[in-house]
């Protein structure tokens, strides 16, 4: 009888079972609340435990977190558990459960914030894969095939996306999934796909500390039509669609959203209604999201070598720029300074430049008592164009210290009441005395309803920034006054 039990024995702790099937996989990022705690609901399955205790418990790299060791979460019953845990604002953590001595485990946990980009190709990343931003163990990714990972470049990765929308079309025309093998061969032969996205969080944890989950959603060459929340219901399918999926995926709440887009909406039909749409996304965004202050920061769109449609282009960038003004817990990043890697995608390392700069905007807003966040203006924005003495005085507001260029000022042109432009400045210099000013030295008054503009056309040869390194942004037609 004794033999006979003890051969039982080990067959029973065998049949004895714990999984972790929901609420956290390794890798997570969460989202914190405004106290700066996430709420971890825990369930799963279990086999030969039924009625037994149930614990739960969080360590770090320090050991047990305080206050967080062994606690009872309850009992099995019919083969399932549940469990919840609350966990401060950092990381890496281990989430343990335990029941009857067996343990199972989630690892390398985060609470922090969550980032998600969205826009077209300047957002997904075409930069050259070299000298790209560095991983950083306190970034993870929420990657398109909808897993958690170490955030690296490139972020983005559309043939192996878990949506639809993001595929590539085969032979047929139909879109086709990359998987296995040949998804792995796509991703070894990549040489373009760095983004502004992993600098970005790379800045925000050198301000603030705080773990950053990146979600990566754009789409290189979509409209804004595309982006339309209108086709939200189609889920997957869509581009708005499929990222309010995976934020649903996540809790549903986001730190905020990094958007760049507009290109492919500088056309003469597209560009007059680009402002009323870009506002009426961002609207949707916060509405999905329940989060009505939901923090928005985008880029203007810089350069493209190509002489079609410049005038709508320019109004397309003036629409962002207006938009800011209008816009709460919103704020704009112009990249028409900033080298390209190809005719129109910004090089690496100034995506390195631009990610800093969309940090700063972030962190200035929404970290105010953070002693880490520079506490910097938005950047200089053009407020007045005085000419007196043959010289227009063009001033700015939102300069961080004062206005400064490398090389030769450029950027600035006059045009008459026709648009066309007109040669007119010989200098442009920062003002001594007011160093949020620059001077343009003009070879006589303009004429009548004459406009400052600056960054006009689509390649043009823009250089002043503020010493934060937040650029001037495109901008007019400007009145000028006399």
């Amino acid at each position: 009888m004794k033999f006979s039990l003890l051969l039982f024995l080990p067959a029973l702790l065998f049949s004895q079972r714990l999984e972790i099937s929901d609420g956290a996989v390794d890798n997570q990022v969460f989202q914190r609340d405004n106290e700066g705690i996430a709420s971890l609901n825990l369930s799963g399955a279990a086999q030969g435990l039924n009625g037994r205790a149930l614990e739960v418990r969080a360590t770090g790299k320090h050991g047990v977190l305080p206050g967080k060791d062994w606690s009872a979460a309850g009992k099995i019953a019919a083969n399932k558990w549940t469990a919840k845990i609350d966990l401060p604002t950092g990381g890496p953590y281990r989430i343990e459960v335990r029941s009857n001595n067996i343990v199972q485990s989630v690892n390398n946990i985060l609470i922090g914030d969550l980032w998600v980009l969205a826009g077209q190709s300047n957002m997904e990343g075409v930069g050259d894969l070299v000298n790209v931003e560095p991983p950083n163990g306190l970034i993870h990714s929420f990657n398109q095939s909808d897993e958690w990972v170490l955030a690296e470049e490139p972020l983005h990765l559309l043939p192996g996306a878990a949506d639809k929308v993001h595929w590539r079309k085969n032979k047929e025309g139909q879109p086709e999934r990359y998987e296995g093998q040949r998804l792995l061969d796509f991703i070894a032969n990549r040489k373009k796909g760095a983004g502004l996205g992993l600098p970005f969080a790379a800045e925000m944890v050198r301000y603030t500390g705080v773990p950053i989950g990146i979600v990566p959603c754009a789409h290189g060459g979509t409209s804004m039509d595309q982006w339309n929340p209108a086709l939200k219901e189609q889920g997957g399918d869509s581009l708005y669609g499929a990222t309010i999926r995976r934020i649903n995926l996540l809790g549903g709440k986001v730190r905020g959203i990094l958007w760049y887009q507009g290109e492919s909406d500088a056309g003469a039909k597209s560009a007059p209604v680009f402002q009323d749409k870009f506002e009426k996304l961002i609207e949707a965004f916060r509405a999905d999201t329940g989060q009505p202050d939901l923090p928005f920061y985008y880029v203007q769109i810089g350069r493209f070598i190509n002489n079609n449609n410049p005038n709508e282009w320019n109004s397309v960038q003036q629409s962002q720029l207006a938009a800011e003004s209008k816009l709460k817990r919103a704020g704009m990043a112009p990249a028409v300074d900033l080298d390209l890697d190809d005719l129109i995608h910004v090089g690496t390392q100034d995506l390195k430049r631009l990610g800093r700069r969309l940090a700063k905007l972030a962190c200035y807003e929404n970290f105010p008592r953070n002693s880490g966040c520079p506490q910097l203006f938005r950047g200089p924005r053009p407020a007045t164009a005085k000419f007196s003495g043959n010289i227009l005085r063009v001033a700015f507001h939102s300069v961080n210290g004062k206005l400064v260029s490398t090389g030769r000022i450029s950027g600035f042109s006059i045009h008459d009441s026709s648009g066309t432009m007109l040669p007119a400045i010989f200098k442009a210099e920062v003002n001594p005395a007011s160093p949020n000013e620059v001077l343009l030295h003009l070879i006589a008054p303009p004429p009548e309803g004459a406009t400052l503009r600056y960054g006009a056309g689509k390649d043009p040869s823009c250089n002043v920034r503020d010493q934060a390194d937040m650029a001037v942004p495109v901008f007019g037609p400007m009145p000028i006054e006399r």
